[in-house]
């Protein structure tokens, strides 16, 4: 068997067109999706970039590997502590590379993430990696066209190709063009939204979206137009990226083996464009920052949609038993590979969904909802708690937490167990957990916060400065907030669901 991973970095699944959206953005996509299995509700567990790769690798959640931040302890896989044995590449929390080799497959990875983020981890199990010279994928496609040329036509081999341009700086070529010049942007993101946006603040928010050097993004968001040339600059990446995709199919059916290819298309993490007043990045642990694209395309894929709840890493072990490997016991991810050929498969009850490198925040996603618990803001308006319907508002508009107090305790309750049930298997050494790690029993959010908070916020933030600006912009009640709590929420959850005014408090 041959297989493509197609690894596209802050792809969100509605702006493509497979998925619904009306912007054709993503043709090769949609060609693969109409001839394999789509799924609509995968989330990766840990986001952004560096939690949600290792969980990818490693088929862990970040609760138990440690890697929860893009900076500091938890950016670090936790050691394998006095159990570790002398080749890790057998054992039970071996990596998914580990375990295609281990299978006979050989291996190659073609991506500057293990160098950008200092990932070493990510590399473990790859017979190759190729650390591309950009992010573009005109960077990129080259080195995978050679490898291509040389390989194709061999049994047995996994491919991993990341490519980069939907995340920001959105900075496909001048000479590409704009594409979606005349089609108008998503409806959604109103002048009332954005004037309320507007007085609110953040890092990436209406009033901070980043460098006016950029030819195709503005540097801040004021008006539709603003938006419609931001989600311009987002969807051509996307096309551009798709176009490359496109490339790769044609060099496999050049080479007489496209039929006989598995082809998995997903991300790393979603983007929001607007919800929660971020845009251009992925700093919450909501539905837009952590949905992710999964698209299987291949022989012995049935063709059709999958609407179960799933975490991303649950697909190590779906394609690691499609491939005929052999599963670790260590993995929290669990094989939905019956769904890929047409069997049932109910997928998890609910998910739990953490962010540490912008905010110390989880989600949970379960029926229609979405509930936020943030512990640190990350230096953005959240509140302690937050509760959004997803079938109603799935650009999380309106906090329905105080509406809804019964549908927030039971959220809340669900978070509990979820990471209750995950500290025990801490102590037990039971699915991901492991026993002999240092801290094994310790929260990683937690130790963020202990920290000094996440890394984003913390690195890049002048928090005085901050204050300043907003005091100088007559925004004294956010600049106050600011300056007392510095970003560390209020833990009185039932007080704030009661209606007390938790900030004054504290």
């Amino acid at each position: 068997m041959r297989i493509v991973y197609i690894d596209c970095d802050s792809l969100r699944p509605d702006h493509l067109g497979c998925y619904g959206y009306d912007r054709d953005t993503s043709p090769t996509i949609d060609a693969l999706a109409a001839d394999g299995m789509q799924f609509s509700n995968v989330h990766a567990s840990d986001v952004p970039c560096l939690p949600s790769r290792t969980a990818l690798f490693t088929g862990r959640f970040g609760v138990h590997t440690g890697v929860v931040n893009h900076g500091g302890l938890n950016a670090s896989l936790r050691p394998r502590g006095a159990a570790r044995e002398f080749n890790t590449a057998f054992d039970g929390y071996r990596t998914w590379m580990s375990t295609l080799r281990h299978a006979g497959f050989h291996t190659a990875l073609f991506s500057l993430f293990p160098q950008r983020h200092g990932a070493w981890h990510v590399v473990d199990g790859f017979d190759e990696w190729h650390d591309t010279p950009g992010y573009r994928s005109d960077h990129v496609y080259p080195l995978v066209e050679e490898w291509l040329d040389a390989n194709a036509e061999s049994d047995d081999w996994y491919l991993h190709v990341n490519f980069w341009d939907p995340h920001t700086p959105y900075d496909t070529p001048s000479e590409y063009g704009n594409p979606f010049a005349d089609d108008p942007a998503p409806e959604w993101l109103t002048e009332d939204v954005i004037e309320a946006q507007r007085g609110s603040y953040g890092t990436m928010s209406a009033r901070e979206t980043g460098d006016d050097d950029l030819e195709r993004t503005p540097d801040e968001l004021a008006t539709r137009e603003d938006f419609e040339q931001w989600i311009d600059g987002y969807d051509t990446g996307i096309r551009y990226m798709d176009d490359h995709i496109a490339r790769i199919v044609r060099r496999l059916e050049d080479a007489g083996v496209r039929e006989e290819t598995l082809f998995v298309v997903s991300a790393d993490h979603g983007e929001n464009q607007g919800e929660l007043n971020v845009y251009g990045d992925h700093q919450t642990a909501d539905a837009v920052s952590a949905r992710v694209p999964l698209v299987v395309s291949g022989p012995g894929v049935e063709a059709g949609h999958d609407d179960a709840l799933r975490y991303q890493l649950d697909l190590p072990p779906t394609i690691t038993e499609f491939a005929g490997g052999e599963v670790p016991q260590h993995w929290d991810g669990r094989s939905f590979a019956s769904a890929l050929t047409g069997g049932s498969d109910t997928g998890r009850e609910f998910l739990v969904l953490s962010q540490g490198a912008w905010a110390c925040q989880r989600g949970v996603r379960w029926d229609d909802w979405l509930l936020l618990r943030t512990h640190h803001d990350g230096l953005k308006d959240f509140a302690p708690v937050e509760l959004y319907d997803l079938a109603a508002d799935p650009h999380e508009t309106t906090d329905l937490a105080r509406e809804h107090t019964e549908v927030a305790r039971e959220g809340l309750a669900l978070l509990e167990q979820w990471r209750s049930t995950r500290l025990t298997e801490s102590a037990m050494g039971t699915a991901g957990g492991n026993p002999d790690s240092p801290r094994a029993l310790t929260d990683p959010l937690i130790e963020v916060i202990e920290e000094g908070g996440p890394y984003h916020p913390r690195d890049d933030v002048d928090l005085d400065e901050w204050v300043e600006r907003l005091h100088a912009a007559g925004d004294d009640a956010h600049a106050d907030k600011l300056a007392t709590h510095e970003g560390v929420v209020p833990e009185d959850v039932d007080a704030y669901l009661d209606g007390e005014d938790v900030w004054a408090r504290d």
